[in-house]
C-alpha cells in the first residue's frame, strides 16, 4: 500500500489486522524495508494491527535528495505518517524500531511519551560514539560505485551481519543493489548514516521514558553495532527487559526468526 505525505511524497508500507485495535509499528533499519521482518507482522495480525513502513529515502518510498536525514526528521516522519494512516495522537501505539529504526523508534517515544504503549528495541543504534569498522564497511559498499565491486562488496557486508555467512539469501543483495541504484538513495543512505552512528541520542533525554514497558533484544553475534550496547540501554531504562538470542547477527529475527516472535508476542501480551 502507498499513503502521500506532504508535497505529493509516496511512502511504502504494509497493513494487516486493521480491525483489531492495539496498533504495532515496524520500523526498519539503515539500508534495509519493511521487507525485513519476514513474517513477523502477519504472524501477530490475530490479535494487532500491523504496519511495517518504508522509511522515507528506503525501499520502495520517495528518496528526495534535498533532505537532512535526521533521527528527528525521522521522528517527524513517523507522526506524520500515523495520521496519514488514521492512527490519532491520542490512540496508543507499540513501536518495534530494528538498528536506526530503534534510534528513531526511541526518539519518538521520547517526544510522545504518552502515545506510547510499548516499545522493542532491537540491536538498536543510539549509542555510537562513532561508526563501528562493519558499519565503515556498509558505507563504503552502499556508495560503491563499479557494479562488480559493489556487488562482491554489499555480499561481503551483508553476510557478516549474519551469525553464520551461508545464512544469506542471494535475493536481498539484489534487492538492496536495485534499490541504492535509485535516485537520491545514497544520499539518504550517507545522510541516515552520518546523523545516527556518530551522535548518540541523549541519556537525560532517553531517561524520560524509562517507565514505559520495555524489551531490548539483541543479537549475541552482532558485529555492526555489539550487544554491550544492551547494557547501555539498560543502564538507563532500568524496568527494561534484555534478551540475547544466540547463534544472531544483526537482525536476529531473520535468522531466529520463530524465537523473537515468540518473545515478542510474550511480552506484548504480559
Amino acid at each position: 500500500m502507498y499513503v502521500e505525505l506532504g508535497e505529493g511524497l509516496k511512502i511504502k508500507y504494509y497493513e494487516h489486522g486493521k480491525g483489531n485495535k492495539r496498533h504495532i509499528l515496524f520500523i526498519h533499519g539503515l539500508g534495509a524495508s519493511s521487507l525485513i521482518w519476514r513474517d513477523i507482522p502477519q504472524a501477530l495480525s490475530e490479535q494487532f494491527h500491523t504496519i511495517s513502513v518504508d522509511l522515507i529515502g528506503f525501499g520502495k518510498s520517495d528518496k528526495p535528495p534535498e533532505l537532512e536525514y535526521t533521527i528527528r526528521y525521522f521522528s517527524q516522519f513517523i507522526k506524520s505518517f500515523l495520521r496519514q494512516i488514521e492512527i490519532n495522537d491520542n490512540e496508543k501505539i507499540i513501536i518495534v524500531g530494528h538498528s536506526l529504526g530503534g534510534y528513531i523508534a526511541a526518539e519518538y517515544a521520547i517526544e510522545n511519551k504518552d502515545q506510547i504503549d510499548k516499545l522493542i528495541l532491537i540491536d538498536s543504534s543510539g549509542m555510537l560514539n562513532q561508526p563501528t569498522p562493519l558499519l565503515e564497511q556498509y558505507l563504503s559498499a552502499a556508495l560503491e560505485g563499479d557494479p562488480i565491486l559493489r556487488y562482491k562488496k554489499i555480499t561481503r557486508v551483508l553476510e557478516d551481519l549474519l551469525a553464520e555467512r551461508s545464512r544469506l539469501i542471494p535475493i536481498f543483495v539484489d534487492i538492496f543493489i536495485s534499490t541504492i541504484g535509485e535516485p537520491g538513495a545514497k544520499h539518504a543512505f550517507e545522510s541516515a548514516f552520518k546523523n545516527s552512528t556518530s551522535t548518540p541520542i541523549d541519556f537525560k533525554r532517553l531517561k524520560q521514558i524509562e517507565n514505559i514497558p520495555c524489551l531490548i533484544i539483541w543479537g549475541h553475534n552482532d558485529h555492526l553495532i555489539p550487544s554491550s550496547h544492551a547494557a547501555q540501554f539498560k543502564d538507563i531504562l532500568k524496568n527494561a527487559k534484555v534478551i540475547l538470542v544466540n547463534d544472531a547477527g544483526h537482525s536476529p529475527f531473520a535468522e531466529k526468526t520463530a524465537i523473537v516472535y515468540e518473545k515478542i508476542k510474550t511480552f506484548l501480551i504480559e
